[in-house]
């Protein structure tokens, strides 16, 4: 053997020992985030077996809401959707892979299976959710990476929804490359090796810089971070899907973007000038005339939560697609 050989062999049985090492760590970390924070609502077991996480709330003209990268119904469930549910039957899903819904498939599970669901896929498993729950045709809002999905449902389910609320959502190519960390954690490598690590070792106060980053300019609501259950995303499977997810996003809006002009139903944008995570410029505004009759909402000075920072503006529109779709 070669001394270039062993030094191969020797890195990768260290690296295969401190993925062992954090392994253990991380599962116990992960043990403790689940009873910290159990599901908050039901399943929904679909006709193929998998499960979709769901928290309902209210009555009225249905409402799903479709939460971001790396969230869950906690986001939602902080404030936004308790105070939307007076007139509405709010629906807050998990989506696929992350908080505690089942990935679309086998394949894309596991530290080496690197496919991710696509927009479509995981619009198709809500879409199947929410009929399931009697929702034929919600409103449906997405915030974020759920701006994706809940445009892939207009677009592949346009019978099963009656209107559109697309919040700081991704929606149109974007130049430049994604965070290396996502890179580097929906990679095969990464994904046995640097996720457990994250999982077993990241520190509270990074959690809360990265919480403090999504929100900027305007601070973290109070009680935000102790009700998100930030451990949820910081298990190996859900740090796995986002990061395959977000890393496989870009074509997928590629596609999608020279349909938009094909979405009929009333379409509501909501985006802030100063969101530095999901720019304005680059998404909402070429969606705005994308889509036939959509009207887009610019919130001065407002970043990337909206839903939590200003949520009379979400209302507003919610209630304008409810008026426009004949649901009010």
């Amino acid at each position: 053997m070669t001394w270039k050989k062993l030094a191969v062999s020797t890195l990768l049985l260290s690296s295969l020992f401190l993925a062992t090492g954090c392994g253990v760590v991380a599962k116990h970390r992960e043990t403790r985030a689940e009873e910290q924070f159990p599901p908050e609502g039901r399943f929904v077991t679909l006709s193929d077996g998998r499960q979709v996480h769901v928290v309902v709330r209210g009555s009225g003209p249905d409402v799903v809401l479709i939460h971001g990268a790396s969230g869950n119904t906690r986001d939602f469930t902080f404030a936004f959707a308790g105070q939307l549910s007076d007139r509405y039957r709010v629906i807050v899903f998990d989506r696929p892979g992350m908080g505690w819904s089942d990935r679309a498939g086998p394949e894309y599970g596991g530290a080496f299976n690197t496919q991710a669901e696509s927009p479509a896929e995981q619009a198709a498993m809500l879409q199947a959710a929410a009929l399931e729950l009697g929702a034929d045709r919600p409103i449906v809002l997405g915030q974020s990476y759920g701006g994706a999905v809940a445009l892939a449902w207009a677009l592949n389910h346009p019978q099963a929804l009656s209107g559109l609320v697309v919040v700081s959502g991704a929606s149109n190519p974007w130049p430049g490359e994604l965070d290396r960390l996502y890179r580097v954690n929906a990679s095969p490598l990464g994904g046995a090796t640097v996720v457990p690590a994250l999982t077993a070792f990241a520190p509270r106060a990074r959690a809360d810089e990265v919480l403090a980053g999504i929100f900027a300019p305007q601070p973290v609501p109070e009680g935000y971070a102790e009700h998100i259950g930030v451990g949820l995303s910081l298990r190996r499977e859900a740090l796995r899907a986002n990061a395959r997810q977000v890393t496989s996003l870009r074509p997928h809006v590629v596609e999608m973007s020279e349909r938009y002009p094909t979405i009929g139903v009333p379409t509501e944008i909501l985006h802030g000038t100063a969101d530095t995570i999901v720019p304005l410029e680059i998404h909402s505004e070429p969606l705005s005339r994308q889509i036939p009759g959509a009207r887009l909402t610019r919130l001065d000075g407002i970043g990337h939560m909206p839903h939590h920072v200003t949520p009379e503006a979400v209302f507003a529109a919610i209630d304008r697609v409810a008026a426009d779709a004949g649901l009010r």
